[in-house]
């Protein structure tokens, strides 16, 4: 059960064009800063940006399962949220029973986190798993 102390669990998740452009403005414009960045020249395969004790991640559209969930920017598409669960099992179980459509079942990834993807009833899109990066962490 999340406490009120611990540090956030919740990340918007994001798919810009350009998104390593976007990457500087959000530094630029709202004072981010970078914790994390994976990718190859402007491709952005993960980022993490900084905020205070808050984060959002965000990547370059890709026609990848993730892309086609969340859809494209500009469109209304391309954005969700991550939720931090320490039991990604029993985070699954219960969005299962009150009806959430699960759009990508149960799967461990290769940076050790066990995670699935859901449509809330407005379609929605949240991914919940058992990664839970820390803004004051070295990414």
């Amino acid at each position: 059960m999340p406490t009120t102390t611990e540090a956030p669990r919740l990340y918007p998740a994001l798919r810009y064009k350009n998104a390593a452009k976007m990457i500087d403005w959000f530094c630029e414009a709202f004072g981010f800063s970078v914790r994390a960045r994976h990718g190859e020249g402007d491709v952005v395969h993960h980022a993490e940006l900084v905020f205070g004790s808050s984060m959002i991640m965000l990547g370059t559209v890709r026609d990848d399962d993730y892309g086609k969930m969340v859809g494209e920017p500009g469109s209304g598409g391309g954005k969700s949220i991550y939720i931090a669960v320490d039991d990604a099992d029993a985070a699954y179980a219960k969005a299962r029973k009150a009806g959430a459509t699960i759009i990508q079942e149960l799967t461990n990834r290769d940076y050790g986190s066990r995670e699935f993807i859901c449509r809330d009833p407005e379609g929605g899109v949240w991914s919940f798993g058992t990664y839970w990066p820390k803004a004051g962490d070295k990414g």
